[in-house]
């Protein structure tokens, strides 16, 4: 009897472990995952086929939004479209494509348009935005940066295949070329090249790529 006791013991002292171990906690994580990507895609004007979002993911405008097929995002990815803000209205786009990876705490937001192309990888903290809070003029500052009207200088577009570097500001206005890569901290203020490499603020060609 203290034999099949013992033995019961140890199969149940195996089974805590197992299921607490690193790799069901990993798999557990997954599933999980799986679940609220299935949940959030139901938000979007359009997502293509297995998507894969880390929680918590915080999004705004879901309706304005279109993501492509295997689109994978880390945590606390913050995805805005706004259509209205003080009683101005807007009219939003955010358009993601295929095969697009972005990773921690990056901040996409946009009151025009923003297109990220097929294939683009995006580093953590990465900021997007197609607007201003307020034109940049004397008029503008004597009013709190809150109380301006969000302005738009025009969309961002983000070409395929586009590498993007930690902690990259990318602002109103600006193309940036296919097969781009642009360095960790660099401020997007003005079209880039195609098969370019970029860094610094404000951001300068370091390189071209044949």
């Amino acid at each position: 009897m203290k034999r099949i006791i013992k033995k019961i013991v140890v199969l149940l002292i195996r089974l805590f472990y197992s299921l607490f171990s690193s790799n069901f906690l990993k798999y557990l994580s997954i599933k999980l995952n799986q679940l609220y990507s299935i949940w959030k895609s139901n938000d979007f004007k359009k997502i293509g086929g297995n998507p894969y979002f880390l929680y918590p993911m915080y999004v705004h405008g879901a309706k304005y939004i279109e993501i492509g097929e295997n689109f994978n995002c880390g945590y606390r990815l913050r995805l805005e479209a706004f259509d209205d803000h003080l009683g101005h209205k807007f009219n939003p786009k955010i358009t993601i494509g295929n095969n697009v990876s972005i990773n921690f705490d990056c901040h996409i937001g946009a009151t025009n348009e923003i297109e990220i192309g097929d294939g683009v990888l995006i580093a953590s903290k990465v900021f997007i935005t197609d607007h201003y809070h307020g034109e940049i003029s004397s008029e503008s500052i004597i009013i709190p940066p809150s109380e301006r009207k969000l302005f738009s200088k025009g969309r961002v577009k983000i070409e395929k295949n586009v590498w993007i570097g930690e902690s990259v500001a990318i602002l109103p206005g600006v193309t940036i070329g296919e097969n781009s890569i642009i360095g960790a901290n660099s401020v997007i203020t003005k079209n880039i090249p195609k098969n370019s490499v970029v860094g610094g603020n404000p951001a300068r060609i370091i390189k071209t790529l044949q």
